[in-house]
């Protein structure tokens, strides 16, 4: 008896291939983010709102707002699109004394955060294994978010400890105080193609950098 590839790849992961088949959003560009590595949090999948993202609102206060609209790619990356983006900048605002890490400029980040909020990435594990997970951030008080793969929840509820810092006067850079967690959780992933999500779950006042699996 001949079995199809299809029927194959649900009878042996049937779970994957159901959400598969009812997901419709894809990659950014169709450039896959991989494992071990960086999962870049700009780069989410393209599909639009209540597909490849929920937002609380649909004006991406970053993009063409905060960075006002000039025809440069930093200022309207993803502009017309309900998640918030913006980039880290010089002139004491990302590269402040109150970081807990050192900052590269220029460099992304999703900001705005609220819960309820959800972002989906498309991603390509390949080795399976159990995963540390890294998170660059900041957080003006405690938070706290989530991950599902698949569809199927993979973490539960995991804290983000506030970068606030009472040293600085200036109010609106509280949300700009950089540091990075090297132990956020750990996961078991299997090889293959997988789409992740990332929950914002309590407080939100978090702007998010990147997600990084390293094989533990």
């Amino acid at each position: 008896m001949k079995i199809s590839l299809t029927a194959l790849i649900f009878i042996t992961f049937p779970y994957f291939f159901n959400y598969q088949t009812t997901y419709s959003g894809k990659p950014w560009q169709n450039k896959t983010q991989q494992i071990p590595g960086r999962i870049e949090c700009e780069y989410y999948d393209e599909g639009g709102e209540g597909i490849a993202y929920h937002d609380s609102d649909s004006i991406n206060n970053g993009s063409g707002k905060l960075n006002p609209a000039n025809g440069s790619y930093l200022n309207e990356f993803r502009m017309k699109e309900g998640v918030d983006i913006s980039y880290t900048k010089t002139d004491d605002i990302d590269n402040n004394k109150y970081n807990k890490v050192s900052r590269d400029m220029d460099k992304f980040y999703v900001g705005w955060t609220v819960p309820g909020e959800w972002i989906k990435y498309t991603l390509k594990v390949n080795e399976s294994g159990i995963y540390n997970v890294a998170l660059m951030y900041t957080a003006n008080g405690d938070g706290a978010i989530s991950l599902d793969l698949d569809g199927k929840e993979l973490t539960g509820p995991l804290k983000i400890i506030s970068t606030h810092d009472d040293r600085d006067t200036v109010k609106w850079r509280q949300w700009h105080h950089w540091s990075k967690t090297d132990q956020l959780t750990t996961s078991k992933l299997e090889k293959g193609i997988h789409v992740l999500t990332i929950h914002i779950v309590a407080n939100g006042n978090m702007n998010l950098d990147y997600l990084e699996f390293k094989k533990d």
